[in-house]
């Protein structure tokens, strides 16, 4: 259908659509904005020379173009120039704006720019060619670039600049490339060529058809279908078929716009799907298969192919499906929406400056009970909700990092209580936090840097990463929070050179990794079956089987496994018999000492001092009524301002607080600095005798206790 006839000296060089205006750019420097019914606004003079191209930002709210003049310019959405953000020497023939639209990469020569929006601001230039550079594309959903030129190559980029990707030498120049809406795949498009790639960069697929070169690529909102302006003065379309996933025994095919082949590789027995509408996504895992078309989602179970759950979809633009064990998790342009495997509205997510379709599998992440999504206006925040009732957690405050954050992932098993979510920051730095926030344990931990990939496996908490040279597993994670120094003793490491460079985790089920080469090959390498054997026994408790096997492997890195597991459990006995196999004897004493405590609440206190959270364990002291316990906690970890603060509120053991910092002040051969120590120390004396009558008082209560559990603690007094 014909939109509107632009004036005979009107001359196009660039246009590009938005919902209700069309920006095209021309020969004579002009940029025309088309409204809707093909009104022509008025043209505004935006270069000298040519206007090459112009792009809407993603929020809207404004417009940038490049020109024969060299000059990148801003203008708001109604024509009104509001900057001119770069001059350069030589045109301007590419540009994009960034995810959040606070800044703009172009392509000037064969060098490309990112310069951010805010004043004095410092670009970040390199050469991305050996050639003029005639396209460039950055995708909203996971930041990846990707440039063509004259060079005959395309190129993907991260954010720095740094390269992650380059083709071989194709036979004519790159005219043109576009990134799918969810960012998983991008087109390019060249002299008679056609090619579909993989956000890493290796091709899917490639078609010669006889258009002459193709100058312009447009992707459908659902990823899908694929327009190209042709040389030759026709378009082209393409439908994306043939994709292809796998999970366990099972492998779906997208055979056609409307049918997908299954085959059961253990016995090669094969099942055909046809659908009514066309088919938008697929997911295959937690054995079962989910489909969406344009108008409703299809889900069925690998136990049954003839009878799947149907219900009718609330737009019909799904851009990405994630599966978990319970539920699966849909994201259509408007909303978030999480349902149950039979089909049933659980939750729909909601959260400020929600941008749906801008969501990639590196920015939400589904497990059996929360939901993770980092925020695309604040990226230094991740949202959490609990999927049965989609409300956030924490009581609505979002995670907040101290960088912003590229990629978040939630591990699959155990209780919702201590679900981890594991994140990397722009440094490429692995932290791991608590979901659900409790105390000082909620804290993150960093595992580890440099981080390219990551992946959690889906049968218990193991979770793998592609580091800058190496490939490591950590069997046990959230030792982190039960003792960081058993954290380097608790993984595996090795060269990840024959994963080639910039390898990508696909899968991690049971034993086997998977993972994707930059040349789009897949390589399976192995996995010790021992630690998961070990999580299945903690799990469920048997801690005696979980000691039989680490005797049988004899393996270091499994009893440290081990001795965090127990000491998670508060399992003391595996836990010094674990440590003792590993030469912690410091530990294993500490082990001893809190066995011989006559109150559970002091042991569960001392556990707290040892998996490092002090402050934890003085509110564990306090509200059992161990006063003298929580001040005493605070002389050995040397904090005598709140030792002496505890002291005064409870009107108890101030003196031994006083004469405890005298011993230490000799000790050192230092004088009081302390001003409320100086005050307290003249209105208080100090007897050791008294004061260690009173401590073995205050023992004796703790015995007594055990025997009368209902009898009320009354602290010595002063």
């Amino acid at each position: 259908q014909k939109v509107v006839d632009l004036p005979g000296d009107f001359f196009p060089t660039d246009f590009f659509p938005a919902a209700d205006i069309f920006l095209v750019t021309s020969a004579e420097g002009k940029l025309q904005l088309i409204g809707k019914g093909g009104r022509l606004e008025k043209p505004v003079d935006a270069h000298r020379g040519a206007c090459l191209t112009a792009r809407w930002s993603w929020d809207g709210a404004g417009i940038v173009t490049g020109g024969e003049d060299g000059a990148v310019k801003i203008w708001s959405r109604s024509g009104m120039l509001r900057s001119t953000l770069a001059t350069n020497n030589s045109p301007v023939y590419a540009l994009a704006w960034s995810p959040d639209s606070q800044q703009v990469i172009y392509a000037s020569g064969a060098t490309l720019t990112i310069k951010p929006l805010a004043p004095n601001s410092k670009p970040i230039q390199w050469r991305g060619h050996d050639g003029l550079i005639l396209c460039v594309d950055w995708s909203a959903s996971t930041g990846r670039i990707v440039s063509g030129g004259e060079d005959c190559r395309y190129r993907v980029w991260d954010t720095y600049g740094r390269q992650l990707y380059s083709s071989a030498l194709h036979d004519y120049p790159i005219t043109s490339v576009a990134w799918s809406a969810d960012g998983e795949n991008f087109a390019v498009g060249s002299f008679n060529t056609l090619r579909l790639c993989d956000k890493i960069g290796w091709s899917h697929s490639l078609d010669k058809p006889a258009t002459g070169s193709i100058y312009k690529i447009a992707w459908s909102a659902d990823g899908t279908q694929v327009a190209g302006a042709c040389g030759n003065g026709q378009v082209i379309f393409a439908h994306v078929i043939e994709k292809r996933i796998e999970w366990r025994d099972y492998e779906a095919t997208v055979t056609g716009r409307k049918t997908i082949s299954l085959r059961n590789v253990t016995n090669e027995s094969w099942e055909k799907l046809e659908f009514r509408d066309r088919i938008i996504q697929v997911s295959l895992s937690n054995g079962h298969l989910v489909v969406a078309t344009t108008s409703q989602c299809y889900v069925y179970t690998t136990r049954n192919w003839n009878t799947p759950i149907i219900f009718d979809l609330k737009e019909g633009s799904v851009s990405l499906i994630l599966q978990a064990s319970k539920h699966f998790l849909i994201v259509e342009s408007l909303a978030v929406y999480v349902y149950s495997y039979e089909g049933r509205l659980l939750c729909s997510p909601k959260w400020p400056g929600m941008r749906p379709e801008a969501l990639s599998r590196q920015s939400i992440s589904l497990s059996t009970d929360s939901v993770a999504i980092k925020d695309q206006s604040d990226e230094k925040s991740v949202h959490l909700f609990d999927t049965n009732t989609g409300k956030a957690l924490n009581d609505g405050k979002p995670f907040m990092h101290r960088q912003e954050v590229i990629e978040v992932a939630l591990d699959q098993t155990g209780l919702p209580n201590e679900r981890k979510l594991a994140i990397i920051d722009k440094n490429r730095d692995l932290y791991l936090t608590n979901v659900r926030k409790f105390g000082q344990s909620s804290l993150p931990g960093k595992l580890g840097s440099m981080v390219q990939s990551l992946k959690w496996a889906a049968d218990c908490n193991m979770l793998a990463a592609m580091q800058e040279s190496r490939f490591t597993i950590w069997y046990f994670p959230a030792i982190i929070y039960v003792d960081k120094a058993l954290v380097g003793r608790t993984l595996v490491e090795r060269d990840s050179a024959e994963f080639g460079k910039h390898p990508v985790i696909n899968s991690f089920l049971k034993n086997s990794i998977s993972v994707r080469r930059a040349d789009g090959s897949l390589v399976t390498t192995g996995v010790s079956p021992y630690p998961a054997i070990l999580h299945g026994y903690a799990i469920s408790g048997h801690w005696d089987d979980a000691t039989k096997l680490c005797r049988f492997v004899k393996d270091q890195v499994l009893w440290a496994c081990l001795a965090g597991m127990a000491v998670h459990a508060r399992h003391l006995d595996t836990a010094e018999v674990a440590y003792a196999a590993i030469q912690e004897a410091d530990k294993v004493y500490y082990i001893q000492y809190i066995k011989e405590l006559p109150l559970k609440e002091a042991r569960a206190a001392e556990m707290a001092v040892m998996t490092g959270h002090y402050q934890d364990a003085e509110n564990m002291l306090l509200q059992a009524g161990l006063t003298f316990r929580a001040i005493l906690l605070n002389i050995y970890l040397h904090q005598w301002e709140r030792a002496l603060d505890l002291a005064i509120k409870h009107k108890t053991h101030v003196d031994t607080a006083l004469a405890y910092r005298l011993k230490y002040l000799a000790r050192c051969d230092k004088e009081e600095n302390n001003d409320k120590y100086i005050q307290y120390m003249k209105e208080v004396d100090v007897d050791w005798d008294k004061i260690n009558e009173k401590i073995e008082e205050e023992y004796r209560r703790e015995r007594e206790m055990k025997t009368s559990p209902s009898k009320s603690k009354k602290p010595a007094r002063h």
